[in-house]
């Protein structure tokens, strides 16, 4: 009998949809209310909800769970849909910093975290769009 290989997604080792959520409104709380974050918040409408909705379906299906915002919006296209604002490296490191804060707010496991950091750090580094 062959043995089955069972793959434990992130989703899963984070403790699923619940962690998701607190990530997302973590990070949000933590973008709104640390001056450090300005340029980053500014680049946000005055409503946080649907771009914490938006972060939380695409954070749901890139962690490996149920796959939201693809479901709703198709491909996410994330190069593409940050287009319309300027990304430099001061937004990128304030949004990786901002998310570093928001993994150690709700508990996530140093080494998730290190992971998580590398693969946030490389997304946000290709949503750069401009020089500095």
């Amino acid at each position: 009998m062959e043995e089955q290989q069972t793959t434990v997604t992130t989703y899963e080792k984070i403790g699923g949809e619940p962690t998701v959520a607190r990530l997302c409104d973590r990070f949000y709380e933590r973008m709104d209310g640390t001056p450090q974050f300005k340029e980053l918040r500014d680049m946000h409408p005055a409503d946080l909800k649907g771009s914490r909705d938006k972060l939380y379906m695409f954070l749901s299906g890139w962690f490996g769970g149920p796959d939201l915002f693809v479901e709703q919006f198709g491909h996410p296209r994330l190069r593409a849909r940050h287009m319309p604002f300027a990304i430099g490296v001061k937004e990128r490191d304030q949004w990786v910093a901002c998310m570093v804060l928001a993994m150690e707010d709700v508990g996530i496991e140093e080494n998730i975290r290190k992971i998580l950091i590398g693969n946030f750090f490389n997304t946000a580094d290709f949503m750069r769009n401009r020089e500095g």
